[in-house]
């Protein structure tokens, strides 16, 4: 008799834990109707609950160029360093007038380069490139890291596969002028795949790529970035995001990229991953804004059922 308990409460063990594991398919729904009304751009969405590894998607298995969004990987690259004592936060790194990069978001790092050279600390460095997402900024830090393909070894080493750093922000963008939106595009310099994107945000988060002092100072810089809206915009009060947003320009009407990953915090301290990349669209800052605000509100309400 003790026997047939015992099996019978190991089965409705194991049935709730893969009924509370089970992919939301009414949240699949609703990320689908959005990604269709982003059409004909292609609007790439992934959302996970980091606690049991589920998640939803919507055209997920394909790379998607990143802009903005790599100063997040390559920040943590950079803390790797710090936690290895191979560098430290303090460090100073002397940059001038040629170095200003632009098409930032807040021109900080490159704003304060046009009166003429400038030391400015790592430490100095990282929150401009996370926080405020200076191109200036990131660039240099490519510099101290020793390049992109340390950038990407780094990532790889982590288990983070499928996000590639190829170029800076200022090479970035002389392709751009070269060879226009199609031809970056169709090269996959500097993208990540949903996939990827999303575990990189849950081993962060978990401590898996950096000390726990340096995990708490990237999410903090992440949660503190100059956009307030996209997502974040979605999310009813007392809801918390930790994100990294990433735009391009625009070419014949369409715009190459429109990003935002990040992590959900909910008031009772549950989390969910959430990744849009929005690609080759002709919809509006306005409207693309809207549609990532409308996820952030559904992948809140998900976790609220």
């Amino acid at each position: 008799m003790l026997k047939h308990l015992l099996r019978g409460t190991a089965l409705s063990l194991v049935a709730s834990a893969a009924l509370a594991a089970a992919p939301d398919a009414a949240l699949q729904a609703a990320l689908q109707k959005v990604a269709e009304q982003a059409k004909p751009g292609t609007l790439g969405v992934l959302v996970m609950d980091p606690a049991t590894g589920q998640s939803v998607s919507v055209n997920a298995h394909r790379p998607y160029l990143m802009m903005s969004v790599f100063k997040a990987p390559i920040a943590t690259a950079v803390l790797s360093q710090v936690d290895a004592g191979t560098l430290r936060l303090d460090r100073k790194v002397h940059l001038v007038p040629a170095d200003i990069v632009g098409g930032s978001a807040v021109p900080s790092t490159g704003a304060a380069l046009k009166s003429g050279a400038k030391d400015f600390t790592v430490d100095e460095l990282l929150h401009a490139a996370v926080t405020q997402s200076d191109n200036t900024a990131v660039d240099a830090l490519l510099r101290v890291l020793g390049g992109t393909a340390t950038a990407t070894r780094f990532l790889e080493s982590k288990g983070v596969h499928g996000m590639r750093i190829d170029m800076g922000e200022g090479d970035l963008g002389r392709m751009f002028e070269a060879k226009g939106s199609d031809a970056v595009l169709a090269s996959h310099v500097n993208s990540s795949t949903p996939e990827a994107a999303a575990t990189f945000l849950r081993k962060l988060q978990a401590g898996e790529l950096l000390s726990a002092g340096s995990t708490q100072k990237l999410l903090a810089l992440m949660t503190a970035q100059v956009i307030p809206n996209r997502v974040r915009a979605g999310l009813p009060a007392g809801y918390q995001l930790a994100d990294k947003t990433g735009t391009s320009g625009t070419e014949d009407g369409h715009r190459a990229a429109f990003n935002d990953i990040g992590i959900i915090t909910a008031p009772d301290g549950s989390k969910r991953i959430v990744v849009l990349f929005l690609v080759h669209s002709p919809a509006s800052s306005d409207q693309a804004t809207a549609w990532f605000a409308e996820i952030g509100k559904l992948t809140a309400a998900s976790m609220s059922r």
